[in-house]
């Protein structure tokens, strides 16, 4: 018998059943369209994060106060207690200064916090930061309305802010036309001079739920420190993306001559935006597979219900099958025949799942550009090979056994069965 010949047969055994041949087609569609939409969901989360990431730039550098292994609270400051020296203007100063760190562009120390923010009978809890005029360039924000905190801001100790895009929907109900406008942050007024470009999530959380307040303002009334020159966080923009790792060198020694620490008992940390990048691309692989994974139990119920109707099929065909041996049907014609029949199954399961689940991919990506969300499915083509290969592997694992049943009936005994 030849492949075509089996093909053939298949098609007209399995025509001969719709109903049951079409249920338990559906089975491997629901398993295939399961993995691919799974996986979808799963690089596009990634590409989502990663993206938003890599949108402030792939030169930038975040120092912190405390050694690697303390764990940091909000604002980057330590949870635990010590006695280390604390980052201060003086250490972004000297981070900024030219002749000692070449390979940085610009700094901008910031102090954070969280305040709850009120406008018209509107309250709104947000992080707070106190910024310095290199702030914006050096996190790469854009204006949607107003303008930046400047000089003139920071030297005068002026109450104005800048507002993130969701923190002013949540005030105003709009986030268009409200520069000039009077917020109050803890109950102290502070006049909006201007609305970023919403940009989505990013290494700290949303950067469209913050507002922006002068340094020397948060300083001395928002969120005092132990010393007026205290920093929580101190961003630095490298030269260039290849200039990061000597930049990260070289402000690591001016600090350890600050500080007076010796290598390997810093008591500060810095982290580029490579490291959130490995960091959150390992944290979404992990999510894709164990999603991929539990979508392909589906797969598996799918193959097992194949095997169940295959054998099915064995028991009602016993005759027939005895009639083809008793006419000279090789044992390998039998096993070929069942095999083609299961093949069948897996594959046009397959290819109907992977149409359906290319659409789920697709109404989700919808529903989340519906709700506001910068979320888009990404339908691979390894996820579709995969789905498919390991359909056409479960419908030849699990047709094995039934074929092999079918092939090693007796003739006589075949022709007997009732």
């Amino acid at each position: 018998m030849t492949i075509a010949q089996a093909l053939l047969e298949a098609l007209e055994s399995l025509n001969g059943n719709k109903l049951r041949s079409g249920l338990t087609v559906l089975g491997i569609v629901i398993g295939v369209a399961a993995v691919i939409a799974m996986l979808a969901v799963g690089n596009g989360a990634q590409e989502s994060i990663t993206g938003s990431i890599s949108s402030i730039g792939t030169n930038l550098l975040f120092v912190f106060r405390g050694g690697p292994d303390e764990a940091r609270g909000p604002g980057g400051r330590t949870r635990s207690g010590n006695n280390d020296r604390p980052l201060t203007l003086g250490d972004a100063e000297a981070i900024a200064d030219p002749f000692a760190a070449p390979s940085v562009a610009a700094v901008a120390p910031v102090i954070q916090g969280n305040a709850v923010i009120s406008y018209g009978g509107e309250n709104t809890s947000a992080p707070v930061s106190g910024v310095t005029a290199a702030y914006a360039s050096v996190r790469n924000m854009q204006l949607a309305e107003g303008e930046f905190i400047n000089l003139e801001h920071i030297n005068g100790r002026m109450s104005v802010v800048v507002l993130g895009p969701e923190t002013a929907d949540a005030l105003f109900g709009y986030h268009d036309g409200i520069t000039g406008e009077t917020v109050r942050i803890e109950g102290q007024p502070f006049r909006v001079i201007g609305v970023l470009v919403a940009k989505g999530g990013g290494a700290f959380g949303s950067e469209d739920n913050a507002a922006y307040i002068p340094f020397t303002t948060a300083q001395a009334r928002l969120l005092k420190r132990g010393s007026l020159d205290q920093v929580d966080v101190i961003f630095v923009q490298a030269v260039s993306a290849e200039a990061v790792a000597s930049a990260s060198e070289e402000i690591a020694d001016i600090l350890r001559q600050r500080h007076r620490t010796p290598v390997g008992e810093d008591d500060f940390t810095i982290f580029t935006q490579q490291d959130f990048l490995q960091t959150f691309e390992t944290i979404t692989g992990v999510l894709t597979i164990f999603l991929g994974g539990i979508a392909g139990i589906s797969l598996l119920v799918g193959g097992i219900g194949i095997m169940n109707i295959m054998l099915v099929s064995v028991t009602e065909r016993t005759r027939e099958i005895g009639l083809r041996k008793a006419l000279g049907a090789r044992k390998r014609d039998i096993l070929l025949q069942f095999l083609t029949e299961s093949s069948v199954l897996s594959m046009v399961g397959g290819v109907i799942g992977i149409m359906f689940g290319w659409l789920i991919a697709f109404i989700v990506g919808k529903v989340a550009a519906a709700t506001g969300n910068n979320f888009t499915p990404v339908v691979g083509g390894d996820a579709i090979l995969l789905s498919t290969s390991f359909s056409a592997v479960i419908g030849l694992f699990f047709g094995i056994y039934p074929a092999s049943r079918a092939a090693n009936l007796e003739p006589v005994e075949a022709l007997r069965h009732e």
